[in-house]
């Protein structure tokens, strides 16, 4: 592999997984998270909950990856309107 290469590699490696990256942002507003089993890099809650501080609503589908949405619509919709659905409904207590 060429000098270029490496240095584009590194690069984007460091920019995707370097220390900066990790401690930029904290996103505190209610959040639902679907996990696709296919997906490109799976997340794992522990490690969102560092960014993501109010996630309400974490399923692990069946099946799909990253194109969830054209590979499992019918799935995809589900979740968006049963994690929507929570924000619209009054709490219960």
């Amino acid at each position: 592999m060429g000098d270029r290469y490496r240095r584009f590699f590194g690069r984007l490696y460091w920019e995707s997984f370097g220390a900066k990256r990790h401690a930029a942002y904290r996103v505190t507003v209610q959040t639902g998270i679907a996990v696709f089993p296919k997906e490109i890099v799976t997340p794992v809650r522990k490690w969102m909950e560092a960014s993501y501080t109010n996630i309400q609503h974490w399923s692990e589908m069946p099946k799909g990856g990253h194109f969830a949405a054209f590979e499992q619509p019918e799935l995809f919709v589900r979740e968006m309107r049963d994690f929507f659905r929570t924000l619209r409904e009054p709490s219960a207590s």
